[in-house]
């Protein structure tokens, strides 16, 4: 394990830098932007444009991987991203700083993308399991790190933006001085949205609505944060008890799926994360509960995800497995794209609550489709695949798993198989 963990730890270096730089930027640009008297709408079109950003890069990002190398794209996406960050604390307009966010997202999708695809190119089959992990662990830790920064400047200078620049302009120096030998480029094959609903309808709702309320969450919960009135050191543990919690408890509720019907597990995190939501109407809430109601409803709400994949592939073959999770991934973006816009239209109109109605409506809404499809057809699947903790990052991400190994019985037969029913 140790003499193939040490060769790649230029890139999971690069990927943490880059990820400081990233996480603090997006929190920043909500605090800074509520401060700075930007609309509701504004603040939410900040989120949109960079999720939409994300869905763009997606797709333009590995031509031109493929046409100049892994290391001069990855310099040329983070020069991108680090001018993105200085960009945002020159030029304090609503309109501009949606552009900005827009570029930032096809940086950074770029940017995982071509991380993930030199781990998954270094990175033998019996190992994706742990080094799939590793950087999984390397990713919530470096975002929840990078909330903590908020705490040595009040924003209003550049200060913290040339520090976000920073982290990304340092993240270029491990990857590229990397010995590793630039990965080819791979096709993946095509999934039809129409055919992913036709398969499991239940993966494609909840791919959707998952994307909605964390696209919420990395947009508007700053917000949220910056107006609860308890201080900027606050804001900081506010978004780090979310991410926290969303990494805490990952492994334990993907674990319970693997043994019962995935719809139900689905339908009980999605039920809790709403329920955990609730407090955070409260116009008295206390700075201690507000924080422990977004962990709670982070621990819940970032294990969905990694269930809808689980639930995918539970019925699909494995030679469709990475074509489905990335139609699994794009439902995710759209949604991801369109609740930021949702939310601050909300907000303007009933305030900072629009944001625990989000979260509680979202993640109603999944726990009442998770529960009717378990409810008619309660016989899916004879076996489970197993449940990965992840997070959404690029495609590049699911051809890491071990989902294509794991999506197999003891004897060799596929769990998800052509005449499995929809769920």
């Amino acid at each position: 394990m140790l003499a193939h963990t040490l060769p790649i730890a230029s890139l999971m270096s690069g990927v943490a830098l880059l990820l400081v730089g990233n996480g603090l930027l997006g929190t920043l640009l909500a605090v800074r932007g509520d401060e700075a008297g930007f609309s509701d709408t504004f603040l939410g079109l900040l989120g949109s444009g960079y999720f939409a950003g994300y869905l763009i890069g997606s797709f333009i990002a590995p031509p031109l991987i493929q046409r100049v190398g892994h290391i001069r794209a990855f310099a040329f996406f983070a020069v991108g991203l680090a001018g993105t960050a200085l960009a945002h604390g020159l030029l304090v307009a609503p309109t501009t700083w949606v552009a900005l966010r827009v570029l930032a997202g096809a940086s950074v999708v770029a940017l995982y993308t071509l991380i993930e695809s030199w781990l998954n190119d270094q990175t033998p089959p019996p190992l994706r399991a742990r080094i799939f992990a590793i950087y999984m662990v390397v990713h919530q830790i470096s975002l929840a790190l990078a909330q903590q920064i908020l705490r040595f400047d009040s924003g209003q200078t550049l200060a913290l933006f040339m520090v976000s620049a920073l982290f990304v302009c340092l993240a270029v120096m491990p990857v590229s001085v990397t010995p590793l030998t630039q990965p080819a480029a791979r096709r993946v094959g095509s999934f039809s949205l129409l055919r992913l609903l036709r398969v499991t309808p239940v993966a494609g709702v909840g791919a959707l609505l998952s994307g909605m309320a964390i696209g919420a969450f990395w947009s508007m919960a700053p917000v949220y944060a910056s107006r609860a009135g308890f201080g900027e050191d606050w804001i900081a543990w506010f978004m780090s008890g979310g991410i926290l919690g969303g990494a805490l408890l990952q492994w334990p509720l993907g674990a319970v799926s693997d043994r019962v019907d995935r719809r139900l597990a689905l339908a009980s995190a999605a039920l809790l994360a709403a329920l955990s939501a609730l407090p955070l109407l409260a116009a008295n809430l206390g700075a201690s509960a507000a924080i422990v109601s977004i962990a709670l409803f982070g621990g819940f709400a970032f294990a969905i995800y990694p269930m809808v994949v689980a639930h995918l592939v539970d019925h699909l073959a494995p030679e469709d497995i990475v074509a489905g999770s990335s139609a699994v991934l794009l439902l995710f973006g759209v949604g991801a794209a369109i609740a930021p816009l949702v939310v601050g239209l909300s907000m303007a109109w009933v305030g900072k609550s629009a944001l625990a109605l989000h979260f509680a409506g979202t993640h109603a809404l999944l726990a009442l489709v998770a529960w009717i499809a378990a409810r008619r057809n309660p016989k899916d699947v004879s076996e489970h695949a197993h449940c990965v903790s992840m997070v959404r990052t690029s495609p590049t991400a699911l051809e890491m798993m071990p989902t294509p190994e794991l999506a197999h019985k003891p004897e060799g037969n596929a769990i998800g198989t052509p005449g499995a029913k929809a769920s």
